[in-house]
C-alpha cells in the first residue's frame, strides 16, 4: 500500500503571495488563484520550466501536465523557437508602424494547415480571436444574436461571471448544451432570423465537467443547422488547434466550419492567436468591420508561431501526442477500475481528465473530499494537474515522465479510496 507524502515546503510562494495581494486585487488573476487548486498545497509562483517540467520558487520540481493551460505543446525553453525569436529581435526588430514580412509567412503557414483557412487575421489572445470571430459574423450577417457552447474567454459577450457586464449585452448571447442537437435547434428557432453565429468548442470541455469528444455525426449536424438558419459556424479551436491534429479538431473529425479561432499551441507559449476562415466572410474586415491594435502586427510572436508550426509538422507532434495520450488514458482507466473509484475517466488523448462523481449511498460532498485529497497527494508526489481543468500531454513529456505521473495517480487513488471508501 502506498504511503502519504509530506506537505511540500512552499514558504517563498506563500510569502510572495502575501505581497502580491497588496499589489494587485486577489494577488493573481482568474483561474490561477489558489482556490482553483488545493489551497496551501500548491505553489503560487513558478521560477522556471524545462522540457515537460516546472520548478517553483521553493525549488520543488513537478511534471507539468497543465502546460500553462495549453500553450506548451512542445516543452518549456525550446531552443529552436527561442533562437528564431532572438534573431528577429536582434537583426530586424519587431514593433513598427507598418507590418513585417513575417506576417505573410505566418498567414501562409496557417492556410496550408487549417482546412477552413482561406484568409487569416492575427491577434494576441484567445479572447481576442473569439470576440473578433463574433464581430466578423455579425458584420457578415447583419444579425446580433450569438449562440455559444463552451468557454470562449473573458469578454463581455461570453464571460461566465457576469459582474460588470450590462444586461443588454448578456441578452445578445444564448448558450446551448454540447452534444444536444435538440437544444441547439430550439435556441435557433427561439431566435429565428436573428442568429449571427453558432460558436462551439468542437471538443466539449466545460469547466470541471467531463471532456467530451464529439458524438458521431454531431459536428456535421451542427454545421447543417447553422447553415439552415443562415448563421456563421465558428469552431473555437483555441485548445484543440494544432493539438487534436495539425489542422485542429476540424481536420481530426472531418467537419469544416466557416470560421475558426486558434491560439495556445500555435506558438508554444508566445502570445498570438488568429481567426481563420472563408474569404467571403473574412472580407468584411476590409472595410465594414474594424480590427486594429498597436500590438497585433508584432513579429516576435509570428516568428515563434512559424517555427512552432514547422516543428509540429516536421516531428509529427500531434499524432505522437495522440498515441501517448491513448495509452495514458487507458492506464488511468485501469487504475480507477483497480480500486473501484467513483471517478469518470474522460477526455481525448491530448487532453486527458477525470471527474469525481457522488457515489450512491455516500453522504453529500464526499466526492469533493475525495477530489481534494487526491490532488493533495498528486501534487506532493510532484505531479502538477488541476482539479477543475483537464490536463495536457506535451511533446517533451518523456515515457519516464508519463510513467511517474501514472504511478502518482495510482498511489493517490489507492490512498483516497482507503481514506474515503465507498459505502456499498
Amino acid at each position: 500500500m502506498a504511503n502519504e507524502y509530506p506537505k511540500l515546503c512552499l514558504d517563498k510562494s506563500m510569502s510572495m503571495f502575501e505581497e502580491a495581494q497588496r499589489l494587485s486585487p486577489g494577488g493573481v488573476m482568474g483561474i490561477r488563484r489558489p482556490y482553483n487548486f488545493i489551497q496551501g498545497e500548491y505553489p503560487i509562483f513558478i521560477d522556471k520550466g524545462y522540457g515537460g517540467h516546472i520548478v517553483d520558487v521553493d525549488g520543488n520540481d513537478y511534471i507539468d501536465m497543465l502546460c500553462a493551460y495549453g500553450p506548451i505543446i512542445l516543452g518549456y525553453d525550446e531552443p529552436e523557437i527561442n533562437n528564431a525569436v532572438k534573431e528577429q529581435m536582434d537583426k530586424r526588430g519587431f514593433c513598427f508602424s507598418l507590418v513585417q514580412p513575417a506576417q505573410n509567412e505566418f498567414e501562409r503557414k496557417v492556410i496550408e494547415m487549417v482546412p477552413c483557412a482561406e484568409q487569416v487575421i492575427p491577434v494576441k489572445t484567445g479572447s481576442d480571436a473569439t470576440t473578433l470571430a463574433v464581430r466578423i459574423a455579425r458584420g457578415y450577417t447583419d444579425k446580433s444574436i450569438v449562440l455559444r457552447c463552451g468557454y470562449h474567454g473573458w469578454h463581455d459577450w461570453c464571460v461566465e461571471n457576469h459582474g460588470g457586464v450590462p444586461e443588454e449585452t448578456l441578452a445578445l448571447t444564448d448558450e446551448f448544451e454540447y452534444g444536444d442537437l435538440a437544444d441547439l435547434e430550439e435556441k435557433l428557432n427561439k431566435h429565428k432570423g436573428k442568429v449571427a453565429c453558432v460558436i462551439i468548442t468542437p471538443v466539449g470541455h466545460a469547466l470541471a465537467k467531463p471532456v467530451m469528444a464529439p458524438p458521431a455525426g454531431y459536428l456535421a449536424a451542427v454545421k447543417d443547422l447553422a447553415a439552415k438558419h443562415g448563421a456563421v459556424l465558428v469552431f473555437d479551436e483555441i485548445r484543440t488547434g494544432f493539438r487534436a491534429a495539425l489542422g485542429g479538431a476540424q481536420e481530426r473529425y472531418g467537419v469544416t466550419p466557416d470560421l475558426a479561432t486558434f491560439g495556445k499551441a500555435m506558438a508554444n507559449g508566445y502570445p498570438i492567436s488568429c481567426v481563420a476562415g472563408k474569404r467571403e466572410i473574412m472580407s468584411v474586415c476590409e472595410k465594414k468591420v474594424f480590427v486594429s491594435s498597436t500590438f497585433f502586427p508584432n513579429s516576435l510572436e509570428m516568428v515563434a508561431a512559424i517555427k512552432c508550426m514547422e516543428i509540429l509538422k516536421r516531428e509529427d507532434v500531434p499524432n505522437k501526442i495522440w498515441e501517448r495520450g491513448t495509452r495514458f488514458l487507458a492506464e488511468i482507466q485501469k487504475a480507477v477500475d483497480a480500486v473501484k473509484a467513483p471517478v469518470n475517466v474522460n477526455g481525448i488523448p491530448p487532453m486527458p481528465f477525470f471527474t469525481f462523481e457522488q457515489a450512491p449511498g455516500d453522504p453529500d460532498k464526499t466526492y469533493k473530499m475525495r477530489r481534494d485529497y487526491f490532488y493533495t497527494q498528486t501534487i506532493r508526489r510532484g505531479l502538477f494537474i488541476q482539479p477543475f481543468h483537464h490536463w495536457y500531454i506535451s511533446y517533451r513529456h518523456t515515457e519516464a515522465d508519463l510513467n511517474k505521473a501514472l504511478l502518482a495517480i495510482r498511489e493517490s487513488l489507492e490512498l483516497m479510496m482507503e481514506k474515503y471508501p465507498v459505502k456499498r
